[in-house]
C-alpha cells in the first residue's frame, strides 16, 4: 500500500462514530516510529450524567506504515495501543490479572474480526494508596495493557475491523 491508501485508512478512521460514553480525540503522534503515524486518544466514562460520571478507562492509539515494512511488525503496518482501566481491588490482587488482561485483548480482537499477527506488548497491574492531604481519597486499582501488533489488511477499509 501507498501513502494514498494509508491517507484513505485515516480518512475512514476520522469518520468513526463511538458508543456515547466514549470520546475520541485526534492528538498528535509520534514521528519517530514510522514515515508516516497518525494517533487519537480515547476516554471511556461509566455513561452517567453531571456528577454522577466517572472516567472508568482511557487510552491511545496509534497507526504507524513504513513502506516496505519493517523486519520487527512483519508487515507496513503496525498499530499500538495503550489503555488504563480502572479494576476492583480483588481483580487487582489476583495474580492471573496479566494473563487474563492479555487474553482479553487478544479475544477483543479476534471478536472483531481482526487478521494480524505479531501481537506483543505488557500488562500491568496499579495499587495506588494517597497520603496527607491527598488521604481522603480511596484506594484505585488499575489495568494497564500496552500492545502492538499487525494488521494483515488488502484494503484501507479493512483496519475499521
Amino acid at each position: 500500500m501507498d501513502i494514498n491508501e494509508f491517507n484513505r485508512m485515516i480518512d475512514l478512521v476520522r469518520t468513526f462514530t463511538p458508543r456515547s460514553e466514549i470520546i475520541l480525540e485526534e492528538v498528535p503522534a509520534p514521528q519517530k516510529l514510522a514515515t508516516y503515524s497518525f494517533a487519537f486518544s480515547a476516554d471511556v466514562s461509566n455513561g452517567l450524567l453531571d456528577d454522577a460520571e466517572d472516567e472508568v478507562a482511557s487510552g491511545r492509539f496509534v497507526l504507524l506504515h513504513e513502506p516496505g515494512g519493517q523486519d520487527t511488525w512483519d508487515g507496513e503496518y503496525r498499530c499500538v495501543t495503550f489503555v488504563r482501566a480502572d479494576v476492583d481491588s480483588i481483580m487487582q490482587e489476583d495474580p492471573m490479572l496479566p494473563e487474563n488482561g492479555w487474553n482479553w485483548f487478544l479475544e477483543a480482537l479476534d471478536t472483531a474480526g481482526c487478521v494480524l499477527t505479531a501481537p506483543s506488548g505488557t500488562v500491568t497491574r496499579v495499587a495506588s494508596s494517597s497520603f496527607g492531604k491527598l488521604s481522603p481519597r480511596s484506594d484505585e486499582a488499575e489495568i494497564e495493557i500496552r500492545a502492538s501488533w499487525t494488521p494483515i489488511i488488502s484494503s484501507p477499509a479493512e483496519i475499521m475491523k
